[in-house]
């Protein structure tokens, strides 16, 4: 017997846990294959490449980006090999199992709830060519009468009995995402979130955790993803795994935590400020700012104690911070997310997400979606399309925005021209962003495929079309920002290069000044100019940039010439540094 274990993927780069835990449970009962595919792909080919393989059990791990084109594969592969069993798993599938096998009958069983156990006694009985299947709980199946709903099965308690999934990988992993938990469940019951539906948080052992951390380290994988929904509920726990990878001192990974930042401590604080830059990532569920918003989604929100958190550790400048935000929540009307948003803002985090509320099947807020009037189409992803507080034409608009915020704020290539914009010519930070997308629409930028130089274009064109006061500052600052993150770029057309050039015979001579070499460039200082060169830019320009932003990136009007030297690093963060070398520049021209 042969039996495929496959999902479809939402990129190339991810990987899929379930459905490696579900093999390493069953291992010494029959091999499976693992197979992954990604939703780019065609539903036909990924079917055909499926039925080559001549399996005799197909099981599919399902979530909201992959069911509509599961379903279509399992219905191909049962038209053209009747008699091969199909399994569905995964949490699209565990809260409607009923209406599924109703409406698809290619689809044979379904495993609902945590799924190892259940999987394992379902091949068992398959193996045997049985067609008993009413003591296997946490199961959905057909008989006679219909579809049939076993009862639930209970949580596994000891979560070291599934054995590791990444043991002998080889280079399966290397340069992907690599999703990882250390535990499951969470201590919170956010309406909105499936992890409310299971009491409690279970912990595999920390031994266990280390040796599977140490494995994906020397695997050199691009990133380990914990899907933990509150990595921090136990501090302890969560600082002797951070210690651990600390002292493996891995090169070229990152670790993505969900933390909860109410929960962090100066213990932590003081300890999370010496981490190597870009080491960690966290992302931070601040959804909303509305009391009575957090109130009905049952979350558990210190937003005051949040923000001086972030704040304090963004001024690290070596954690990568995504706070995540949701329109479309109960009480959250358009002004009222105006306000969550420049909540959020004012914090400046590396990325603000900007998400839209989905009514996922079995989460409190679908069961009470009369209640507050939630309007949707009841296909993946569920997303709302308005409520009782906010209308489709809203919810349209802040499409527009969220897209604006994707490719201007979340890559930090316009931090200092953004600021500028914002600070003089709008009361709000979401005020700029509603103006610029009605820009951004009429010039209909939203039709095409734009590259990051047409994105500093459009933001100069922007400035101009609006008549913005002291455009020669804003101009040197969208400049300044271009040359920061855009090593030997050609600046954009239509921002004016107002600095004297300093010419290739007069950069050498800076390169090679001791006191260059001293005070900016000692790593470089065993490397010949030439290679030298490549690392780092020298601009002049026509105002003091450094001035702007010390004065809360207001204008200045004093036009006093600055030469500017640019050192390109690999930081995460710190990308670029920059240095004021005018006195030099002077002594030499």
């Amino acid at each position: 017997m042969k039996i495929i274990l496959t999902t479809l993927n939402s990129k190339f780069i991810h990987s899929c846990l379930s459905i490696r835990y579900l093999k390493e449970y069953i291992r010494d009962l029959i091999p499976i294959e693992i197979k992954e595919y990604t939703i780019n792909q065609n539903t036909d080919f990924i079917a055909s490449d499926i039925f080559k393989e001549n399996p005799d059990i197909i099981g599919f791990s399902t979530y909201i980006w992959n069911l509509t084109e599961t379903l279509e594969i399992c219905e191909i592969l049962k038209i053209v090999k009747p008699e091969i069993k199909i399994i569905l798993g995964g949490p699209e599938v565990s809260f409607d199992g009923e209406n599924i096998l109703k409406d698809n009958p290619s689809i044979d069983f379904i495993v609902y709830g945590e799924g190892e156990e259940t999987f394992k006694e379902l091949v068992e009985t398959l193996i045997k060519n049985g067609e008993k299947f009413d003591n296997i709980k946490g199961l959905i199946y057909r008989n006679n009468n219909g579809v049939v709903i076993n009862s639930p099965r209970p949580l596994i308690k000891d979560l070291n009995a599934i054995p590791s999934p990444y043991k002998n990988i080889g280079n399966e992993f290397r340069n992907k995402i690599v999703y990882f938990e250390s535990s499951r469940g969470c201590p919170f019951g956010c309406e909105f979130c499936l992890s409310s539906t299971i009491k409690g948080v279970r912990y595999f052992s920390i031994d266990r955790i280390k040796e599977e951390l140490g494995i994906l380290i020397d695997a050199n994988v691009k990133q380990v993803k914990f899907v933990d929904r509150t990595f921090n509920a136990n501090k302890n726990y969560a600082m002797e795994i951070m210690n651990f990878i600390i002292d493996k001192n891995p090169k070229g990974i990152n670790f993505h935590f969900e933390v909860t930042a109410h929960l962090l401590d100066r213990e932590m604080l003081d300890f999370l400020s010496n981490v190597d830059e870009g080491l960690f990532q966290f992302e931070v569920g601040v959804q909303s700012t509305n009391l009575d918003t957090i109130e009905a989604v049952g979350r558990i929100t210190d937003f005051e104690k949040l923000r001086k958190i972030t704040k304090e550790i963004k001024s690290y400048k070596n954690i990568h911070q995504h706070l995540d935000l949701i329109a479309g929540l109960p009480y959250e009307g358009y002004d009222s997310f105006r306000k969550s948003f420049n909540d959020v803002y004012e914090i400046k985090p590396e990325k603000i997400q900007l998400g839209f509320l989905k009514l996922l099947k079995g989460s409190g807020l679908r069961r009470d979606e009369e209640k507050y009037g939630f309007k949707y189409l009841d296909i993946p992803p569920y997303e709302i399309l308005e409520n009782d507080f906010i209308k489709y034409g809203e919810i349209i608009k802040l499409k527009v925005i969220e897209d604006l915020v994707e490719k201007y704020y979340n890559e930090g290539y316009f931090e200092h021209s953004l600021q500028y914009i914002i600070n003089n010519h709008y009361i709000s930070p979401f005020d700029f962003y509603e103006d610029f997308s009605l820009f951004w629409e009429d010039k209909e930028y939203h039709k095409v495929s734009n590259s990051r130089i047409k994105l500093y274009e459009v933001l100069m064109e922007f400035y101009k079309t609006r008549n913005y006061s002291n455009v020669l500052n804003f101009n040197e600052l969208l400049r300044f920002d271009f040359i920061q993150n855009n090593k030997g770029a050609q600046v954009p057309k239509n921002i004016e290069s107002l600095g004297r050039n300093v010419e290739q015979r007069i950069i050498h001579e800076i390169l090679k000044d001791q006191r260059i070499i001293e005070n900016y460039l000692d790593e470089y200082k065993y490397l010949p100019t030439k290679r030298v060169i490549k690392e780092v830019s020298i601009e002049g320009f026509k105002e003091n940039i450094f001035k702007i932003i010390e004065n809360g990136h207001n204008p200045i009007d004093d036009n006093e010439e600055i030469y500017i030297l640019f050192i390109y690093q690999n930081g995460v963060i710190n990308r670029c540094k920059t240095y004021d070398i005018t006195y030099i520049i002077k002594e030499l021209i």
